[in-house]
């Protein structure tokens, strides 16, 4: 009798360790994705980080088509976010120093040029025949990911 509750014992811990093993294969990895922004012009404000996922998502002059976004404090004109549980895939940052707070990108006046400094994934430069767009800014991310973005003010 003891010989057959041992035995069920270890059957029934043996079926619980493999069914707990099949659910974590089967959950979906995911990543991490850490964005820093150096040599920020002064450190009012904030930094607005957005990454987006999907093609012709950028430009977002509005933010309406980011998959996820965050504002992060700025320390001697330095700003980091690490965005979490990220699923393998293809992704693009736009990075904005709000300095104002206000969400928006401002444009300067009578011209179509913002007043504070902006950045993309991939971008050293913006122009009229350098802009942005999710082929170029775009990455993989396939593994806990660390991007450093310039910012431009123009």
């Amino acid at each position: 009798m003891e010989t057959v509750i041992k035995k069920t014992l270890l059957l029934l811990i043996s079926i619980s360790l493999f069914s707990f093993q099949l659910k974590e294969e089967e959950e979906e990895e995911t990543y991490s994705l850490t964005i820093t922004v150096n040599d920020l012009r002064n450190s009012e404000g904030v930094v607005q980080f957005a990454i987006y996922n999907t093609e012709g998502s950028i430009p977002d002059e509005k933010y309406k088509n980011y998959y996820k976004k965050e504002i992060a404090k700025i320390k001697s004109n330095t700003s980091t976010i690490t965005f979490y549980d990220l699923p393998r895939g293809i992704y693009a940052v736009n990075v904005l120093h709000d300095e104002n707070k206000n969400g928006k990108i401002d444009k300067k006046f009578l011209l179509p040029l913002p007043k504070e400094g902006v950045g993309f994934s991939n971008y050293e430069s913006l122009g009229i025949s350098n802009r942005p767009k999710f082929s170029k800014a775009s990455f993989v991310v396939n593994t806990n990911t660390t991007k450093i973005i310039k910012i431009i003010y123009m």
